[in-house]
């Protein structure tokens, strides 16, 4: 590594940390904010520090929140009785930005640090249906009958969002699960 440019290789290297971002990207990136636009990179630079300095976990679905509950569980005007089961936080912000979805949410995060306290207490407020948008695998098939049994005492419809194959994807390029899905879940035209 050379000395001279320490700083700079260690900002290619945090940079690299971020998913999907490379060596190439990095270093592209890291000279663009240091050599190109001083500008830009203050401003994502006192963007992040802003955003980790006040962002945080909602206490009732665990998505993002500037307060203790985010804006989608302080909004009234929401169906309580839709309740989504995602895998993350960045999933809400996917379906919040296409308008996809009226109800509330509930973010699984990971099995080992389930909350299941948190997930009945929203359930017992009146949800009628849960629909779990989570990535199709086995393990997730497994995550969602494990939820259903645990509330198994509570009336409620379950749906999952539909799987198969993509638009514009040619069947060569699907994976035999989901086209094994698509066809067991056909519908009539």
């Amino acid at each position: 590594m050379n000395g001279s440019l320490e700083k700079f290789n260690k900002l290619v290297d945090a940079l690299q940390e971020l998913p999907t971002i490379g060596k190439k990207s990095a270093t592209r990136l890291a000279y663009h904010m240091v050599m190109k636009d001083r500008f830009t990179g203050m401003k994502i630079s006192h963007a992040i520090e802003e955003a980790l300095g006040s962002l945080k976990e909602c206490s009732s679905c665990g998505g993002m929140s500037e307060d203790e509950l985010c804006f989608i569980c302080c909004d009234e005007s929401r169906d309580e009785m839709l309740l989504c089961i995602v895998e993350n936080a960045k999933d809400i912000l996917i379906l919040e930005e296409n308008a996809l979805f009226g109800g509330r949410y509930f973010v699984l995060e990971s099995l080992a640090e389930f909350d299941f306290s948190k997930l009945e207490r929203l359930v017992s407020s009146g949800v009628q249906e849960i629909v779990f948008a989570l990535t199709p695998s086995i393990a997730n098939d497994a995550v969602m009958l494990y939820i259903e049994d645990k509330l198994s005492n509570f009336n409620i419809n379950y749906s999952k969002i539909a799987q198969g194959v993509p638009t514009g994807v040619s069947l060569e390029n699907i994976d035999i699960l989901s086209l094994t899905r698509a066809l067991s879940g056909r519908v009539k035209v």
